[in-house]
């Protein structure tokens, strides 16, 4: 009796075990049907099941990914792209599990279609003779390999031949791999069918909406499309002897994504399920599917966070840095002390870290809320961490502390220039640049005067250049200061509150081309200031040395006097910065650094640092240089001269 117990138990364990290594797989891929099995893509391998379902075997396993499994006509072999060698090429395995054989080496991706109905040759797309790569086009290929033959269609993305390969119903354009949805544009893809021997084309759904990924079976040609009501992916049909389109599908829910036909049925699948329809009755039930696995993507492991570097900023007094890496922020020394994570927040990202000019707070965008809400967390305190806003749906971008740090400046995904307060958690929005896209977005910055109260950042114009913009937080006024006649880039304000730097494309040396008989103006842009008073003299104007002459005691201390008089006044006007905005863009001074390719201009009392390109048309590569535009000061007079600092490259 102990012994069957025993037994019992081993029994019982070891089926535990086996149950915890198959995984009820939800994220299945590319399928595929024959008459006894379903082939899929999971975790970037392809694994056949039996059409029943059940535990699936992995047929393929390289480091790259492997999509998008076919099926030969007898079911005896699997043709599928993958990258094995580095590139996205079409393999052949058998069903039963083998070496996989390469039958494509282009440099550009394959991507496997189906058989042809002979099972001889294969269907593939590919960009290799499309020029820049913009578009892919129809090839058909031995099963063995050997040179392709590219058929007449002009663009191909998704195609699928009649039983005697007379004909090809097909997409030339495709929105499939893009996530955006119900797109009605010039982009839309429609379902044509193609005579392989007359060379005729008949748009078969002309819809303004998305058809796809045609699948021809006998006299029908099944596609995606979403023009129902349920505005999802639908499986849909085409007669091709009473030319009339019905809806099969009405999936309600969810998209159906990547169907596929074998012999009579269809695989597809939708919300993470697989699915099979028969084609006589159109009957779909689901396919329970089991993987095998050490899941090794979820087990417990090392990552270098180097490696997914996104964002960084240093402290205001360069002793440490905050960097953004894989969702987490990451307090880093300059050359002493410990790596510090201070976000610790498994399944939570925090983007786009800014350290507040005091140095006591780090603000960031969080998503913990759901959305991604301006979350600070104060160093001073414990390092807690607090959410300042409500805006709901919708993504961010830089932040931009003012020198008091009492406001956060950015932009969001709707191009709107925003203000926060960070103690009432308020947004106002300053202004809205409808010009700006994913890199703009990404890109746009603002520049803060040294009191907090005046925000500067550039804007697009309907005449496609920019303009310099300044906001008045005091009396939320909004003013453009600079025409637009030429494109300006807005800089920072200088910290003594004498000047705004900016480039500005000012320059006309053109170069005359070779080919098009036309003239171009390369390396046009400038280092330039502007005073923000008429009274503040040119950073540029002339310096003149004088005599000193000695003065009796009396004299030298009623000297001293007004001096000690005149900077306590200079320390009450430096508070508060001043801006004469009649006249603005007149009082405009190009500096001496010459013209070309010049940006990420930065300031601190007396200089101003940049960045420099090499000019277009020259050698070079595409080695960064800085330099610094440095002066002398005097109580009336300021002038600067151009130096270069190496090694900062």
């Amino acid at each position: 009796m102990k012994l069957i117990k025993s037994l019992l138990l081993v029994f019982l364990a070891t089926s535990a075990i086996a149950v915890d290594a198959q995984v009820s797989a939800r994220m299945f891929r590319y399928p595929d049907v024959s008459e006894t099995h379903v082939a899929f893509s999971y975790g970037g391998d392809i694994w056949i099941v039996p059409i029943e379902g059940g535990t699936a075997t992995r047929l393929s396993s390289p480091v790259g990914p492997e999509i998008s499994p076919k099926f030969s006509p007898d079911g005896s072999l699997i043709a599928f792209s993958g990258n094995y060698d580095g590139n996205i090429d079409i393999y052949v395995i058998p069903t039963l599990g083998g070496i996989p054989e390469r039958v494509t080496h282009h440099g550009m991706d394959d991507r496997i279609q189906d058989w042809y109905p002979d099972g001889s040759r294969l269907l593939f797309t590919s960009s290799m003779n499309s020029g820049k790569q913009r578009f892919s086009q129809f090839y058909k290929l031995a099963k063995q390999g050997g040179l392709p033959e590219k058929l007449p269609m002009a663009y191909g993305e998704f195609g699928s031949l009649n039983a005697n390969a007379t004909k090809i119903a097909f997409t030339d354009k495709s929105r499939i791999f893009r996530n955006w949805k119900r797109y009605k544009g010039g982009m839309a893809a429609d379902i044509f069918i193609f005579d392989l021997q007359t060379l005729e084309s008949e748009n078969i759904t002309n819809h303004v909406g998305n058809d796809e990924m045609p699948m021809w079976s006998e006299n029908k040609i099944f596609y995606l499309s979403d023009k129902g009501s349920e505005k999802k992916y639908n499986i849909w049909c085409y007669d091709t002897g009473n030319k009339e389109n019905i809806q099969v599908t009405h999936f309600a829910d969810f998209d159906i994504h990547m169907p596929s036909l074998g012999p009579g049925n269809m695989v597809f699948e939708a919300g993470g399920k697989m699915y099979i329809m028969n084609l006589g009755d159109y009957l779909t039930k689901e396919i329970k599917i089991d993987v095998t696995s050490d899941l090794i993507s979820i087990k417990p492991h090392k990552v270098s966070a180097a490696e997914y570097v996104e964002n960084a900023h240093i402290a205001p007094d360069g002793n440490r840095a905050v960097i953004e890496a894989r969702g987490e922020l990451f307090s880093l020394p300059v050359e002493k002390g410990i790596v510090q994570n201070l976000t610790r927040t498994a399944g939570t990202a925090e983007r786009y870290p800014a350290w507040s000019p005091n140095g006591r707070y780090v603000a960031y965008w969080s998503d913990q809320s759901g959305e991604y809400e301006l979350t600070i967390r104060d160093l001073r305190n414990g390092n807690s961490e607090k959410q300042i806003t409500k805006l709901g749906p919708g993504f961010r971008y830089r932040l931009y502390w003012s020198p008091d740090s009492k406001k956060v400046a950015f932009v969001d995904q709707t191009m709107a220039i925003l203000l926060a307060d960070v103690s009432s958690g308020s947004v106002e929005q300053m202004d809205k640049d409808i010009s700006l896209l994913k890199g703009g977005l990404q890109n746009f910055s603002v520049s803060w005067s040294s009191d907090s109260r005046w925000v500067c950042y550039d804007k697009s114009l309907d005449n496609s250049n920019s303009a310099i913009f300044i906001y008045d937080t005091k009396n939320k006024v909004t003013r453009q200061v600079t025409s637009g006649f030429y494109s300006d880039h807005a800089g920072p304000f200088d910290p003594d509150g004498k000047y705004l730097y900016l480039t500005t494309n000012r320059n006309f040396d053109p170069v005359y081309s070779d080919y098009d008989n036309s003239w171009v103006y390369p390396n046009a842009t400038g280092l330039a200031a502007i005073t923000l008073r008429s009274d503040v003299p040119s950073p540029l104007a002339p310096v003149n040395d004088t005599v000193a002459i000695e003065l009796d005691d009396e004299s030298t201390a009623a000297k001293d006097k007004e001096e000690k008089d005149d900077k306590e006044d200079e320390k009450k006007v430096d508070k508060e910065v001043k801006i004469d905005f009649d006249g603005f863009e007149r009082r405009l001074i190009m500096l001496p650094p010459s013209p070309g390719n010049i940006g990420r201009v930065a300031a601190v009392s007396g200089k101003v640092i940049y960045h420099r390109l090499p000019n277009s048309g020259s050698e070079g590569g595409g080695r960064i240089s800085s330099d610094v535009c440095t002066g002398r000061s005097g109580r009336e007079t300021h002038y600067f001269r151009s130096q270069c600092l190496s090694g900062l490259g």
